[in-house]
């Protein structure tokens, strides 16, 4: 009998490939719609019933069986508080982390086991090999990056079959072929739950800011900001500090309400060769550490070698090169040769 697996349909062109790939790979394919997010923000109404359509269409032109998970009060609880809080108390969280580990790979994968699944499938540029996560083929589209908290257990009944494919240009030529509606459907933007929202829109709909001051290297306040919390380090848009060289964001100081910058590129604030990791997660179990690795300090970032050492608190990680803009709340992720190890949070 045909192993029973239950697909993450968003409605993009990646999942819907993935579904069509399973069915023609002779799996008994359920498409599912996970709804995490449906409210509206001012001038950005939630795309949820679009996509939804979308997926539904998929699932009809594949002859496959559709529903509806609706995980929107675990999703608030287990991403976007913890994303507000980490704003908060001044980092940049990454939610699309958060939402892989405890909603894809944990509630999607219960709920779905649960109802009859034996596993499920997801449109991610990844691959995996025994238990193992790898880099995509593709790997301008690699998002290993964002999958590194998920476990071995789970990745034992994932699949993820875009991974193999070298370009998006040969998947949405598979869509195509395939004739799937979402073939020349646009990737979405944003922050990964509410479409094309941007992330400072999204945080002034749930803290209240005063302005404050923005200081330069010399001490000399050079303007105003409207939120220390909107800030992220190594940022240079957004600052509105006029005239001369552009300003980048060292550093910030939330019970002050201050925001350091500064205009020299060099400046060590900005750069930095060794990191502190807490949250450590290791997908397989903790490797020798004796060897040297790679490390990813945010995503699309190029690797870069590194030693790693445990601490009481985490991993200490000593870089090869200098890395711009090591910003706390980002995660690190340690990758040997082409697999992903695991990672943790940067301090």
């Amino acid at each position: 009998m045909s192993k029973k697996v239950y697909v993450g349909l968003s409605g993009g062109v990646d999942s819907s490939v993935t579904a069509a790939l399973l069915v023609q790979q002779g799996y008994d394919v359920t498409g599912v719609y996970m709804k995490n997010w449906s409210q509206d923000l001012p001038g950005f109404p939630c795309p949820w019933k679009d996509d939804y359509q979308d997926a539904k269409r998929v699932a009809v032109q594949l002859k496959i069986p559709f529903k509806m998970y609706d995980f929107e009060k675990e999703y608030r609880q287990k991403v976007v508080d913890y994303m507000i809080d980490e704003y908060k108390a001044g980092r940049t969280p990454n939610p699309d982390i958060m939402c892989n580990q405890e909603v894809k790979f944990k509630l999607f994968l219960d709920t779905a086991l649960d109802d009859g699944a034996d596993m499920i499938a997801t449109g991610h540029y990844a691959r995996i090999h025994n238990g193992k996560l790898l880099t995509a083929n593709n790997l301008d589209k690699d998002q290993t990056y964002f999958l590194y908290r998920v476990s071995e257990a789970a990745l034992q009944k994932s699949l993820m079959p875009i991974g193999e494919f070298k370009t998006k240009a040969e998947v949405r030529a598979e869509a195509k072929r395939l004739g799937l509606v979402t073939a020349e459907k646009k990737d979405s933007q944003g922050i990964c739950f509410v479409g094309k929202v941007g992330i400072r829109e999204f945080l002034e709909q749930y803290v209240t800011t005063t302005p404050g001051k923005i200081i330069q290297q010399d001490g000399v306040v050079v303007g105003e900001h409207d939120g220390a919390i909107f800030y992220t380090i190594g940022q240079r848009h957004g600052l509105h500090v006029g005239g001369g060289l552009p300003y980048y964001v060292v550093g910030k100081d939330m019970a002050k309400n201050e925001v350091y910058v500064t205009t020299n590129l060099d400046d060590q604030r900005l750069w930095h060769k060794n990191l502190k990791l807490t949250s450590v997660h290791w997908i397989n179990g903790e490797p020798e550490l004796t060897s040297t690795f790679q490390v990813r300090t945010r995503y699309r970032a190029p690797l870069v070698g590194a030693s790693i050492r445990p601490t009481n608190t985490g991993l200490e990680v000593q870089l090869d090169d200098e890395v711009r803009a090591i910003t706390p709340g980002q995660s690190a992720v340690i990758y040997d040769g082409g697999q992903v190890l695991g990672g943790g949070i940067i301090v």
